[in-house]
């Protein structure tokens, strides 16, 4: 049975990266794959990846020592259990806001009796092991993100779901949904305040919590705090920072000879 490293990572007490793959392509995933980073997030909730596309990146992701991770589109048991049997060592769900919403979405990651998970890990057994479904159970992360108002007002209930591994802040959404301009690296004292409830309530339990930032120094400063995995940025953002920093130097050159655009 292969290692699912970033739950090994997590019960050493030890933070982990992560990085956010958005681009349509099982070569880009594969680069980033072999950067250097604990875990990769295929995004098909965002962006332009679909089923097919997903599963080619997990092939190609396969041979880097990663954990593949998959946010789905939505709480439907049906992109779940599919995206685990396809290979993913974990599922980020998006929008839960209750117990209920918790409970159906773990339910769904777990073979019976701890969920209602239907079996058939074509490739899952390939990826993790012909052992996987004797261990799928220990071996899947479940991870819920919290992300609005309402699901503050339920924080406590939602971190108290039986089999729930971890919870993972989208601060875009929740900003927005607490009233406060959106941005990735907060600053603002009520985005502040909400993180430092959401961490604090899920140290208390145990769980690791995460989140998305937007650069190294801030992932650092929640790392520092007792943030257990941080994204840091995507695979888009490097990718155009990359050229915008390479073609802002080149201008500048230019520039310094030559009157002109560039």
């Amino acid at each position: 049975m292969r290692e699912n490293q970033l739950r090994s990572l997590w019960q050493a007490g030890h933070p982990a990266t992560c990085c956010w793959l958005t681009i349509p392509s099982a070569f880009s995933a594969e680069l980033m794959a072999h950067a250097g980073f604990d875990s990769v997030t295929i995004d098909l909730q965002h962006g332009l990846i679909g089923y097919e596309t997903a599963v080619s990146m997990l092939q190609a992701i396969s041979v880097a020592p990663v954990t593949p991770l998959a946010r789905v589109p939505w709480n439907e048991p049906g992109i779940i259990m599919k995206l685990l049997d396809a290979g993913v060592a974990g599922i980020i769900c998006p929008m839960i806001n209750s117990r209920q919403e918790a409970e159906a979405f773990v339910g769904a990651c777990r073979y019976p009796p701890h969920g209602y998970r239907s079996f058939g890990p074509r490739r899952a057994t390939l990826y993790a092991g012909a052992d996987y479904p004797v261990h799928a159970n220990d071996y899947v992360l479940a991870i819920a993100m919290i992300e609005t108002a309402a699901a503050l007002e339920q924080l406590d209930e939602i971190l108290e779901t039986p089999g729930l591994d971890a919870i993972y802040v989208g601060p875009a959404d929740l900003s927005i949904s607490l009233g406060v301009a959106q941005r990735v690296d907060q600053d603002d004292p009520v985005m502040v305040a909400a993180l430092d409830r959401i961490l604090q309530a899920a140290q208390r339990r145990g769980i690791p919590a995460g989140l998305h930032t937007g650069s190294a120094a801030y992932a650092g400063r929640m790392f520092a705090q007792g943030w257990r995995l941080a994204t840091v940025q995507t695979d888009a953002a490097f990718l155009e920072a990359g050229a915008q920093a390479v073609l802002g130097h080149l201008r500048g050159d230019r520039t310094s000879q030559r009157s002109g655009p560039y």
